[in-house]
């Protein structure tokens, strides 16, 4: 067999023809592939080859989508809501928004705050292209979803890391916010429940940090809240609820991991006029409205039985319980327990500079291919998320996948020395 590793999926911007190189855009250098997209794709050339390969790298609820969701998505379609939307969503769908920010998180907002866009990474990119000028800081905590950073580099910002640790609980202080703010911070962006470490900041903590932002009134602040429904600990908390920094607060959100609609593309923002309005501009230059059938089931998702979705955190529950028994029952693994989301983040380079005796671990990257290629589990390197001790590892599928997988992880990692 072949091993896969990640220069299998490097790629080179020039397109040759007969007659001359033809030199694709300099755009395509200022970020990267990311790591996610990157294993799944290593991930099916290894199940093209007929190699059964178990995903721990997934991003996505295993879930259908919840009946009553997916009949309002059929009956939107016999009653022909097949044209253009509003760029920034239809009416009936915004004002869904706004109760359910208002039911969920006791946050007052208007239509006129709230964009919706195909997918809360679109949301995300709004905003980024919205707010960020060149050279402007944007602070990230890390761990972080790897898109981050690439986002700011595609808006010309300069990515600014505030470290966390697993003894810290992957969170930063007050302090370290301060320490980190200069002349030139535009932006801070953050998760809670975070991806990848499954951190999530109670009121008091987020409170600690909105005394920080307000003694620096021209910093913008993103607070990215998709895993809000998969919480173990409690109630979520929004950073949006202190109102002497509401205004700078751009709330993202959408349908993908607490509706199990990751297909649908469904995000949205709530933010004060000005930056919805700027949203809406920059989203009318690339994809104009989300898909219209897409809208009128997110009307139902967002106002109507939740039951299903708390049903769905309960099972996510029950395998991030067993998930924690089996990594620790591996040497060399240090795992702290996540609070939300659906992934474990654990601390692995005690493996650096171990060997079976035909592959070296040097890092996490490699630590990654020797499971994807001797134990045929997927996963993610940390150095995407801004920790590269660290490898990410879902939990989002069936409990048979997991412990099929857990069990192959323990046996090869028992053979380096």
């Amino acid at each position: 067999m072949q091993l896969l590793t990640g220069k299998n999926l490097t790629q080179t911007f020039t397109c040759k023809t007969k007659t001359t190189d033809m030199q694709l855009s300099s755009f395509l250098q200022r970020f990267s592939e990311p790591e996610t997209l990157k294993m799944a794709k290593l991930g099916r050339e290894l199940r093209e080859k007929g190699i059964d390969v178990i995903d721990l790298s997934l991003g996505e609820p295993d879930f259908d989508t919840p009946d009553h969701i997916k009949a309002a998505a059929v009956k939107a379609i016999h009653d022909n809501w097949s044209h253009y939307s509003p760029v920034p969503g239809f009416l009936d769908l915004r004002e869904a928004v706004c109760i359910k920010l208002k039911r969920d998180n006791n946050l007052n907002y208007k239509p006129e705050n709230i964009v919706t866009s195909t997918g809360a990474k679109q949301s995300l990119a709004n905003v980024l292209l919205a707010v960020v000028d060149e050279g402007d800081e944007v602070l990230i905590p890390t761990p972080y979803w790897v898109t981050y950073s690439e986002l700011v580099k595609i808006a010309r910002g300069k990515v600014v890391e505030i470290h966390s640790s697993s003894a810290s609980g992957f969170k930063i202080t007050p302090q370290q916010l301060e320490a980190a703010i200069t002349d030139k911070t535009k932006l801070f962006m953050f998760s809670s429940p975070c991806n990848p470490s499954g951190a999530v900041y109670s009121k008091e903590e987020l409170e600690a940090l909105t005394a920080v932002f307000s003694k620096h009134p021209g910093i913008f602040i993103l607070s990215d809240e998709i895993y809000e429904y998969i919480n173990f600990v409690g109630n979520h908390e929004s950073i949006a609820q202190f109102e002497t920094i509401r205004d700078r607060v751009i709330v993202v959100n959408g349908l993908s991991k607490g509706f199990a609609m990751t297909g649908w593309r469904l995000g949205y923002i709530a933010a004060n006029v000005d930056i919805a309005r700027a949203c809406e501009k920059v989203q009318g230059q690339f994809t104009s409205g989300a898909n219209s059938i897409t809208q009128k089931a997110a009307v139902i998702a967002l106002t109507t039985d939740l039951r299903p979705s708390m049903e769905m955190v309960k099972e996510f529950s029950r395998r991030r319980k067993r998930v924690l028994e089996l990594v620790n029952e591996i040497p060399g693994i240090d795992c702290s327990e996540p609070d939300g989301a659906f992934y474990i983040f654990p601390d692995v380079s005690a493996y650096y500079g171990k060997t079976d005796g035909e592959s070296v671990i040097s890092n996490a990257s490699e630590f990654c291919m020797y499971l994807l290629n001797k134990a045929h589990v997927s996963s993610v390197m940390g150095d995407a998320f801004g920790e590269p001790k660290c490898v990410r590892f879902s939990f989002a599928n069936s409990m048979e996948k997991i412990e099929e997988g857990w069990k192959r992880i323990k046996e090869v990692l028992g053979k380096l020395r």
